[in-house]
């Protein structure tokens, strides 16, 4: 009995002895959780009374195609409707030369089709008639020039006739060609313009950057995307443009090869009424 009272004598000792040594550690972790953090705020400096506050860069809520328009630099909008005007240009050019050349593809194959079955030149000039297309043009040119011959010999009417018709294609070729050269224009300078914009764009974008003082996705993204805007926008122009000049070249040049076919069709009647002398021209015996 008396060894188990003094063992918890002793227990009991031991714990006020912790106890004790315990309340130094309590006060300093009270002292760091309360005292600290209130010098801590004392300390720190007010922020000066007249301090302009930090205000975030009012971003674009619209970026859609026109919204971005509408938030672009004046220079890029000037650039983006330019060349949204030759887009329309481009476009107009096609519908009417697309008409121009139908009509007279379809004109000539039909002139053609009376020449073939014409067996002298008096007759194909009665089948075309008065029609102010080239072909019929051709078959007239080569009827007066076999008028104004007529009191020359009949060696030199041929070459005549081929030099009158040489001079009415040419001039034929260079009226369907006319309007195409501004689709090739437009074709080479619209991505370079575009390019123009988007440069001009992005070195707004940033100057705001450096105004910002911030490097935030969110700020720089819309200013770059309405800078590359201009250039979709020229990529869509020039593109059109430069399809629809290589159809254009392809369809005049075979309406070129009609208009000499035509020629060639003229000028084989000429020599049939040469050759049965039903022409009213000089004789080279006389």
């Amino acid at each position: 009995m008396h060894a188990v009272a003094l063992k918890t004598f002793d227990r009991v000792r031991r714990l006020r002895g912790a106890a004790r040594n315990a309340w130094p550690v309590l006060l300093g972790v009270l002292y760091a959780v309360t005292v600290l953090p209130a010098w801590a705020q004392e300390a720190t400096p007010p922020a000066p009374a007249d301090a302009a506050p930090v205000i975030a860069p009012k971003l674009p809520v619209d970026l859609s195609p026109w919204g971005m328009f509408h938030n672009a630099d004046i220079v890029v909008k000037v650039v983006m409707i330019g060349l949204a005007f030759a887009s329309v240009v481009t476009w107009t050019v096609w519908l009417a030369k697309s008409l121009e050349l139908m009509a007279a593809s379809r004109r000539a194959r039909q002139a053609l089709q009376a020449l073939d079955e014409a067996p002298t030149l008096a007759e194909a000039t009665l089948k075309v008639g008065a029609d102010r297309a080239t072909v019929p043009v051709l078959v007239r040119a080569a009827a007066a020039e076999v008028r104004l011959s007529s009191d020359m010999l009949a060696e030199g009417v041929k070459e005549r006739v081929v030099s009158r018709l040489e001079r009415i294609e040419a001039a034929a070729g260079r009226a369907m060609t006319r309007g195409t050269g501004l689709l090739a224009t437009i074709g080479a300078t619209a991505p370079f313009v575009g390019l123009f914009g988007t440069v001009w764009g992005i070195m707004n974008s940033f100057i705001g950057i450096s105004k910002a003082q911030t490097t935030n996705l969110a700020v720089v993204a819309p200013g770059i995307a309405e800078a590359l805007l201009a250039t979709a926008i020229g990529l869509v122009a020039a593109i059109p443009a430069v399809v629809i000049y290589n159809v254009f070249a392809r369809a005049i040049a075979g309406y070129r090869m009609q208009l000499a076919d035509a020629s060639a069709a003229i000028l084989r009647l000429v020599s049939r009424d040469l050759d049965r002398g039903s022409l009213p021209l000089s004789k080279a015996a006389e």
